[in-house]
Order: structure tokens, then sequence, then C-alpha cells
């Protein structure tokens, strides 16, 4: 049986300039891409964390001197925007760096005080019904661009990194989750560890690339 791995995921929010939600869970989604598309020096931690056959991802959040002691670690930052994310390469569940240990992973709170401005594709749609902690969503925003990453070929994977692996993060409209969920798009399904139900759809990944049932693909994690 293969050990179980966890990527670790670590949201910069400094007490007087918190990120805005969104783009935190941009950002997690974004620092995920940007791992799965050039792992570098960490490709055989990929590899055994892809093999274990889950996806398991968790963030925590650090600011000041805690902050400083993360990018201190092998890892890689992402700025989008108001946030700053950090991915490090995964790590046994039970061999976390002490300096990543010591963070705190529960209640990450951070709210939109603005608009996002408008969406463009990849688009990753959470679920209107589901109250999700900005650390929980920005987890499972993470799984969803995974699941999008996986299920694009190569020409789309170029185009997509051609345009520096963006991606928008939204919640759905009550009436369009569904349809979505129905579509063939990759789907996300929750183990339900932490928060919410085990097998709750979270997140759907949207693009026009995505359509069709034979690239789709469904996670429970």
């Amino acid at each position: 049986m293969n050990e179980l791995y966890v990527l670790p995921l670590v949201v910069r929010i400094e007490r007087a300039t918190p990120p805005e939600r969104t783009d935190a869970l941009e950002a997690a989604a974004m620092a995920v891409l940007s791992l799965l598309d050039d792992p570098g020096e960490w490709a055989a931690e990929l590899h055994a964390w892809q093999s274990t056959g889950k996806i398991r991802k968790v963030v925590r959040r650090a600011r000041g001197a805690e902050w400083r002691r993360a990018i201190a670690l092998p890892g890689r930052t992402v700025e989008h925007r108001t946030a700053e994310v950090r991915v490090h390469p995964p790590v046994p569940l039970d061999g976390w760096p002490r300096d990543l240990a010591r963070l705190q992973v529960g209640g990450t709170e951070l709210v939109d005080s603005a608009e996002p401005p408008p969406a463009e594709p990849p688009i990753l749609w959470a679920n209107p019904e589901l109250e999700m902690s900005a650390g929980k969503a920005m987890a499972q925003a993470g799984h969803a661009a995974q699941l999008a990453w996986w299920a694009s070929d190569a020409a789309e994977r170029a185009a997509w990194r051609a345009n520096g692996l963006a991606i928008s993060v939204r919640t759905a409209a009550r009436d369009d989750f569904p349809a979505k969920v129905a579509a063939g798009l990759p789907v996300v399904r929750d183990a339900g560890f932490t928060e919410i139900e085990p097998g709750s759809c979270t997140f759907v990944a949207d693009a026009p690339w995505l359509y069709g049932g034979s690239r789709s693909a469904t996670h429970r994690r």
C-alpha cells in the first residue's frame, strides 16, 4: 500500500492586509497548476503523491515571521492580485516540516470587499449550497484545477500555459450548478474529512474544451 501524501499550501494573511477571498482561491488553484505543469526538482514527490490515487491538499495560514519561515522552505509562491499562496512539494501525511506543521489550518476566513473582475475560462464553479471556510474552499479549488488539468490534452495545456495558467473561481448560480454537475465536466466530490458531508459536490471545472463525457472526471477526496 502506498504511503499517503498531502500537498501543503500556505496562504499569507497579514492582520492589516488580508487578501480578497476570490484572489486567494484563484492563487491556490494557480499554485497547484504551476506544480503540475512544471514539478522541477520535486517530480519524485509529485509522483508519490499522485500515485496514491488521492490528491489531498491542506491549506494553512501564515503571517509575519511565520510567512518568512514558510518561504524559506522548498516551494513556489504564486502572487495573484491581493493574494500570496505558497505551494510546497508533497509530504507524507505524518511528515510535515516543523515550520509548516506549526501553522494553523482551521478557521481561515476571508471575504471579498469588492466584486471580482470578470471571469474568463477556465472557470471553477463553487457549489452555492455549501458553506466552506476560505481554507477549505482553496483546497477544493485546487482539486478542481487539478481535475481540469488532467482532463486537458497536450495542445489544451499548451494554450493554457501560454495564458499564464490563468483560472477564475466563482460561485455558481443556484439554478445553474446541478446542470454543470450533469454536463460531463470535471467534478470534485468531497470525502467528508472536514466541514461538509461526504460525497458533496464542491466544485465543477468549466472550459470549452472540458465538455464531453469521455474525458470528464469525478474525484472523491
